[in-house]
């Protein structure tokens, strides 16, 4: 499908007036520096001063004995915004004993306070989902929804206020699958298959409009190899029964990870969205306009989903990665956390920015990795390495911030460590 465009938007970053002058606490370790805590996310409770993180757990200590998958899924909440944490739970451990490993974690909460926590389970059946009705204390079951397939990967979750609908969409090597439940995630249906082209989707963020339209925001890996990148919306109006492709933007072939380890498609484009109390959808993605340069952020705006605005540049300066958007309490009110290597090749940071008017306009970037030392991979100018596929962000009702990141050395899967890094303000 093509993408209508409405009246182009001036490319326009750093406009002081586009928001307040943000304050953060500076940043803090998830754990302690033994632990390698790759793919990190959080979520706020919308009705209460509850937050949540999730981590993959690379090779945890507590699984030594083997009642647990080696690398786990924890969660840690926080009753009183971010001021203090308890401890990291397994959100499957011993029950989930005879599971090589689990990846991918991903974090919703309804407006009961019900949370929702899916990830991979391996590859097969891969997606799960399990929920807590006392704040991360204990989950229930892992409810499988692989249906036919034998392989999904990168899941991506998105939940109604009240946790009656949950959707998720997740690729199974080759093509992109949605699935959906009716039953507060205690059934789901068929995987629904929402591409027919030559492209392989990965989802980075999804959202669900006030009308109920669901959106998963995606980028195209040629399933050839080498080659362009297709940016592209995935969204469903009837409860996911059906889906609908469009195309937002194309990037060029993503600059080449040269550390131990690393997978070709690690610096791939990566694309995200979320919606408003209005309605309003920013859609944030990455894009290079060279094969193998920099990626640039880049956001476009719409009403209805349909119509999107022409391209408006956050930021151009180093490679940008790692993107995570959220509405905060006000209409026309977003923020955006990302990374990128401005400082030099090693040396990533994360940063913030925010609209007041809808995505026109946003603020100057703030650098939240504001800590030179404390790791071994820390030094003034940020970290050596972008540690896990994604970072987290979420705002509760009072506008406060809660973003957490990855640092590191190199790809956990190459011998790399690192951990994760969070921080909160307004």
């Amino acid at each position: 499908m093509l993408l209508p465009v409405v009246a182009a938007v001036a490319l326009f970053t750093g406009a002081a007036s586009a928001a307040p002058q943000p304050s953060f606490t500076g940043e803090q370790l998830v754990g302690t520096l033994s632990d390698d805590f790759w793919e990190p996310t959080t979520t706020a409770d919308p009705h209460s001063s509850y937050v949540y993180q999730a981590v993959t757990a690379i090779g945890s200590h507590e699984c030594t004995n083997h009642n647990c998958p080696g690398t786990s899924i924890k969660v840690r909440a926080s009753s009183d915004g971010g001021g203090s944490w308890g401890p990291l739970v397994f959100v499957c451990g011993t029950a989930c004993k005879n599971v090589g490993w689990q990846f991918d974690p991903q974090l919703a909460v309804a407006s009961d306070g019900t949370v929702y926590a899916a990830w991979l389970n391996t590859f097969n059946p891969g997606t799960v989902l399990s929920k807590s009705f006392d704040h991360g204390k204990t989950w229930t079951a892992p409810v499988t929804m692989n249906g036919d397939l034998s392989y999904n990967d990168k899941p991506t979750l998105v939940i109604s206020p009240s946790g009656r609908d949950v959707y998720l969409t997740f690729d199974d090597k080759t093509d992109d699958y949605s699935v959906a439940s009716h039953d507060y995630g205690a059934s789901f249906s068929a995987p629904v298959q929402t591409n027919s082209d030559a492209y392989e989707y990965l989802s980075y963020g999804g959202t669900i409009a006030p009308n109920g339209t669901v959106y998963f925001a995606q980028t195209g890996e040629p399933k050839s190899g080498a080659g362009d990148e297709p940016v592209s919306l995935v969204r469903s109006a009837d409860g996911g029964t059906t889906w609908t492709r469009t195309t937002i933007d194309t990037s060029a072939e993503p600059p080449v990870c040269t550390f131990k380890g690393c997978y070709a498609d690690f610096y791939s484009s990566q694309a995200t969205i979320a919606s408003d109390s209005s309605g309003k959808l920013v859609f944030a993605y990455l894009k290079s306009t060279v094969d193998g340069g920099p990626k640039s952020l880049h956001v476009r705006t719409s009403a209805n989903g349909t119509n999107w605005s022409a391209p408006v540049l956050v930021n151009a300066r180093g490679d940008s990665d790692m993107p995570a958007i959220a509405a905060g309490p006000a209409a026309g009110d977003f923020r955006l956390v990302w990374q990128d290597n401005r400082n030099g090749v090693n040396a990533w940071n994360t940063w913030y920015a925010r609209t007041t008017n809808g995505g026109a306009t946003w603020s100057a970037a703030v650098r939240l990795s504001n800590l030179g030392s404390g790791a071994p991979y820390k030094t003034t100018a940020g970290c050596t390495f972008p540690f896990g596929d994604y970072g987290g962000l979420a705002v509760d009702s009072t506008g406060t911030n809660f973003a957490v990141w990855g640092e590191g050395d190199g790809i956990c899967t190459g011998g790399g460590t690192g951990g994760s890094w969070w921080t909160r303000g307004r």
